[in-house]
């Protein structure tokens, strides 16, 4: 491994560039996965033939799509450039969770219209019409977003954390080999957590889930918490051969050995 002030030039660039195009993927889903949240649901349960008079839906927020990349990214890290730097990139996505708060309690407060309720806009009467007034989306999304993130950010940092320190654990248990294991295990358990923890605060703290009256609620808890779960534990099998891909041109790409410097 070279150290630092032995690097040369390019290579110090190269390696720059890697990780700050690693980190604009991870923030730029992240920012996406809270935005979005759970604006929309997509019942997903027709494409894995489950039939549409079953109780049981596979049923994904949107915010989950953009997800599994945020661990791939991590892993990404945690093995090219070492512990200290995914954490790094951790704590910097908790800060962008709080911006991105900051930002929607900013737009929303200043010249907020007084018809508010709770947050949000009610759509409008007109002649016996429904009409959504002008700002209806954003309050919408200031609402949801607010909900999902506030989960998110509780969760994000457990799993997170939980992803780095089982990668790592086992990278040390495995002196080094047996990528597919420790990428695997490590993003299966965090993400365990995260659907988890994002299902229940999402619901117990928010209220922000599409819940069906006439099914029991820890019903319908579990069969979000296993449909996200079922969805990143098949994003996270099908990533196994691309990392170990990336890693091996990374690896060539950046000089390196084992974990990197600048």
């Amino acid at each position: 491994m070279f150290e630092a002030h032995d690097l040369d030039p390019m290579i110090r660039r190269r390696r720059e560039w890697t990780f700050l195009i690693l980190v604009g993927i991870f923030l730029g889903s992240l920012t996406m996965l809270n935005i979005l949240g759970v604006s929309r649901f997509i019942d997903l349960s027709s494409w894995i033939g489950i039939p549409d008079d079953s109780d049981f839906r596979f049923s994904l927020a949107v915010g989950v799509l953009p997800y599994p990349i945020t661990f791939f990214c991590t892993d990404l890290i945690s093995e090219v450039f070492g512990r200290k730097r995914a954490n790094m990139v951790v704590w910097i996505g908790l800060i962008l969770n709080i911006w991105v708060l900051l930002v929607l309690w900013l737009g929303g407060a200043l010249e907020a219209p007084p018809e508010l309720v709770n947050g949000r806009l009610a759509p409008e009467i007109v002649n016996g019409e429904a009409q959504v007034p002008y700002g209806y989306a954003f309050y919408e999304i200031r609402y949801l977003t607010f909900g999902a993130t506030a989960a998110s950010m509780i969760a994000y940092l457990t799993a997170q954390f939980v992803d780095v320190q089982v990668f790592h654990f086992l990278k040390k248990k495995t002196a080094g080999t047996k990528l597919w294991l420790r990428n695997n295990v490590s993003t299966l358990t965090s993400q365990l957590i995260d659907s988890i923890a994002v299902i229940l605060i999402t619901y117990y703290y928010a209220n922000a889930l599409p819940m069906q009256e006439d099914v029991s609620v820890a019903y319908q808890l579990m069969m979000f918490v296993l449909s996200s779960y079922a969805f990143k534990v098949v994003m996270a099998l099908l990533d196994t051969l691309p990392i170990y891909f990336v890693v091996k041109k990374l690896r060539v790409f950046l000089r390196v050995e084992d974990e990197v410097g600048f």
